[in-house]
């Protein structure tokens, strides 16, 4: 006899589109509950849910929710958003997708990985590991995981591998057998008062991984060291290229088709452990850096190294982490998440490593206002390893807060900083009539942004004919 969870509940995402969100509602309906949710726009996350029959309002309006008895919202969402107001009338349940999240896995043995940077790729990273292995996790994503074509599956196992999402804070409420922490940086301000306060948040979130789990906690980051001095107990790992590490990476080799290294695992009360000749298809050492959480985990829970090793080398990437998109002029067009200057700079820095002979072409879109204002400086130096920079407008995010500054004056900054050519396109048209103005020789672009940007360099071929 087939149960179906919540039978009479109707539960809407509201701003199901959302990465987070389109997954965690596949899960959702994939564990027997009904799911509905809506949007401000069609994208690729909608589109994937369609296919799984998953009702998609377009538009949010309150006559949406005239069935729904349970509502989940994601951080983006906004109090005076319309159906957010029906629902506090009707006095339905509104969740955040964190406590959400954390009810669905609270029975499952949860990897969650957490971090202001790398998570999503170090979430994938683990997930190659274990399909090959004979365990099944559940694993839910904040990018597509070329391998299974999605951000989300539903597992057999008692296992699940999690992204989870720091920007409201919800990401303590997930509970973790084990955990990864890849670095913390000056992000989400809008939500966090201070550094202090995203800090606590995060050491709230190792201390409640219990005493038969770990943290697995990079080393190289420095408000991470930071933070370990924080903690009452030593139940955490630690990685890196810190020669203190637990798990500490030797010998980086980079090339253009893969990075290559070894690592040496040094654990308490376990035999100290050498493994050589570790292949990831990935640039840059912050990648090397991601690919040993997932082994440290994989290691700790018992996987084997030739398991490990195969699904590093095995790994497909992740939509949107250096995505090459097409070839114009025989210039490879790349596309990349990368909206924050630690995002842009590790980026830039891997692809100088292997591209060092080649002009590095970085069109760079801002993605809100309130980021913008808050990281000028910083992002001013961020295009360092680049050699020319396409500065598109900025991508608001619905923000109508002032910027302060006129955006001709953020440019000279990034010229004087980066030292680097500029060039500000006002829409995507002229971007295409000066890309196929300007690209010829030996060059390498990459489009970079968390708005429009992907979709912009996806429609470039057409529009350069």
């Amino acid at each position: 006899m087939k149960i179906e969870l919540g039978k009479t509940e109707i539960i809407h995402f509201v701003g199901i589109g959302g990465i987070g969100m389109s997954g965690l509602s596949l899960i959702m309906q994939e564990k027997g509950f009904k799911v509905q949710g809506s949007d401000q726009y069609i994208n690729k996350n909608i589109a994937r849910l369609k296919k799984e029959n998953i009702k998609i309002f377009i538009g949010q309006k309150r006559e949406n929710l005239k069935n729904a008895t349970i509502v989940v919202i994601s951080s983006a969402i906004k109090k005076n958003n319309p159906e957010i107001i029906e629902a506090k009338k009707k006095k339905l349940p509104i969740i955040s997708r964190g406590k959400m999240l954390a009810h669905i896995v609270s029975l499952t043995k949860n990897i969650v990985i957490a971090g202001s940077h790398g998570k999503t790729t170090t979430t994938s990273l683990v997930s190659s590991i274990f399909q090959n292995t004979k365990l099944d996790p559940t694993i839910i994503n904040g990018g597509v995981i070329k391998s299974i074509n999605n951000t989300a599956r539903l597992g057999k196992s008692d296992w699940s591998i999690l992204e989870a999402d720091e920007s409201d804070g919800s990401f303590v409420h997930v509970p973790s057998t084990y955990s990864i922490i890849t670095n913390i940086d000056r992000e989400h301000m809008d939500f966090y008062d201070s550094m202090d306060q995203l800090k606590n948040s995060f050491t709230q979130f190792i201390e409640k991984v219990p005493s038969f789990g770990k943290s697995f906690v990079c080393i190289d980051d420095k408000i991470n060291r930071s933070l370990i001095k924080r903690l009452k107990f030593n139940n955490f790992y630690t990685y890196g290229t810190n020669p203190k590490s637990n798990f500490f990476i030797k010998k980086i080799n980079q090339n253009i088709k893969y990075t290559e290294f070894d690592l040496s695992s040094n654990v308490p009360n376990k035999k100290k452990l050498l493994i050589k000749n570790i292949k990831i298809p990935l640039l840059g050492i912050h990648n090397v850096r991601n690919a040993v959480a997932a082994t440290a985990v994989a290691l700790t829970i018992g996987i084997s190294v030739k398991d490990i090793k195969k699904g590093l080398l095995n790994f497909k990437g992740v939509e949107r982490r250096f995505s090459k998109i097409f070839r114009y002029n025989n210039i490879d067009f790349y596309d990349d998440y990368a909206h924050h200057p630690t995002e842009i700079k590790m980026v830039l820095d891997g692809v100088n490593k292997v591209y060092s002979n080649f002009e590095k072409v970085c069109i760079f879109q801002p993605h809100r206002i309130s980021r913008l204002k808050d990281l000028k400086k910083e992002f001013s130096f961020a295009f360092r390893n680049a050699d020319t920079v396409i500065l598109c407008p900025i991508f608001t995010a619905g923000e109508k807060i002032k910027l302060g500054f006129k955006y001709s004056s953020f440019a000279k900054e990034i010229i004087k900083n980066s030292k680097v050519k500029l060039f500000l396109v006002n829409d995507l048209k002229q971007l295409a009539i000066f890309l196929k103005r300007n690209m010829y020789g030996k060059k390498i672009v990459i489009g970079m942004g968390a708005g429009s940007i992907s979709s912009w360099i996806k429609t470039l071929p057409k529009l350069m004919k």
